[in-house]
């Protein structure tokens, strides 16, 4: 879990805009178009991608895999969780055949055609229908006008929705309003409340509280001792997983905001600081992939993520655009009270996997 926490934790950084705006990301979608990337590539392309991944490519492709079964639950209480890794090409682009057996191993993998060179607006339409699809109308249009023109031959897409309830929902009754700190001044917001016996643990300048949700899905609370900016900052992979380590059951009475949380970026330059930077050059290696010579000259994310009551909402989706190019008793319950920006995330238990990493700093 530690390579994919260091790689969260070191994109998260470059990715956010300033500590005092709302930002969501989802780690697993990023994670996955990158490994997607990784697969196509040789090289220095490859080594670069493999090393902002933070692990060799089984292994990620093996975390990944695990994170995209959940647990079965009975009744209305089913978790959804779908997860599409898709190949788009230009029909007439040559696709090697160790390539799709390598997309194979992804869940959700598919190669499609696009008439990305003579009608490319018709291609983003048609990624586009596809990853509202999967992402239940989360999602309505991940490419943007004009990220599509008549030199795209060919996209790598991850697109991912997962909806699940908690394992014990907060009674709706108990919701009342409560000042909240925003950066832009105090607010009142609807908040949350219970007290149980929950996964807790206090250290390094953070609280932490686990909300369990069905299908083996976890939420974390990150709510640091004093103001946002300062505490992030120092979070890193081993800081954070040595915090998700220390979490153990303690009797807890947590004060939570409703929210939404939403974020998109174009990620070549927060990849760049990475050092993931060949392939977006005419020197990009792809020739796992096609002989033809291809470079990457866009990457684009979105997620959202809604938490209430009864349990959790978030999607996301990632798509790397390529071109040809030249080539015991109960003691008191602590009090957590959630009235200030706070990091929230949301875990695959069974691989540690990040669904989603969400700042947030004025819920709504």
């Amino acid at each position: 879990m530690s390579d994919h926490l260091a790689f969260s934790a070191s994109l998260h950084h470059r990715l956010a805009p300033a500590a005092d705006q709302p930002f969501c990301w989802s780690p697993y979608s990023v994670a996955s178009a990158l490994g997607l990337a990784a697969a196509a590539s040789a090289g220095d392309t490859r080594a670069e991608l493999v090393a902002a991944l933070r692990g060799e490519l089984p292994a990620v492709v093996d975390r990944l895999a695990r994170a995209a079964e959940l647990e079965a639950a009975a009744g209305a209480d089913e978790p959804v969780l779908a997860v599409t890794n898709t190949l788009y090409a230009h029909e007439e682009l040559p696709v090697q055949e160790s390539y799709l057996r390598a997309l194979a191993d992804w869940p959700g993998n598919a190669l499609r055609n696009a008439p990305f060179r003579a009608e490319p607006e018709k291609a983003r339409e048609q990624i586009n229908d596809d990853v509202a699809e999967t992402t239940r109308g989360l999602i309505p249009e991940l490419l943007p006008p004009e990220a599509v023109d008549s030199e795209t031959v060919a996209a790598l897409v991850n697109a991912l929705y997962l909806k699940t309830s908690w394992r014990e929902a907060f009674d709706r009754a108990a919701t009342a309003e409560r000042t909240f700190h925003a950066p832009g001044g105090d607010r009142e917001v609807p908040t949350m409340r219970f007290t149980r016996r929950t996964g807790y643990a206090a250290r390094d300048g953070w609280q932490v509280v686990s909300l369990p949700a069905t299908g083996g899905v976890e939420a974390l609370v990150l709510l640091p001792d004093g103001e946002l900016a300062g505490t992030e900052a120092g979070l890193d992979g081993a800081a954070l997983g040595a915090l998700l380590d220390a979490v153990e059951p303690q009797r807890v009475e947590l004060s939570l905001p409703r929210f939404e949380a939403t974020g998109e970026a174009e990620l070549q330059r927060p990849l760049g600081a990475l050092g993931v930077r060949a392939l977006f050059t005419p020197a990009a290696d792809f020739s796992p992939l096609t002989d033809a010579p291809l470079r990457i000259s866009t990457m684009i994310h979105q997620a959202v993520l809604r938490i209430d009551e009864s349990g959790l909402e978030g999607a996301a989706a990632t798509a790397a655009m390529m071109r040809l190019t030249a080539v015991v008793s109960e003691p008191d319950p602590i009090p957590v009270v959630v009235d200030r920006p706070f990091l929230f995330l949301v875990r695959h238990q069974g691989s540690g996997a990040l669904y989603f990493l969400a700042r947030v700093v004025d819920p709504s």
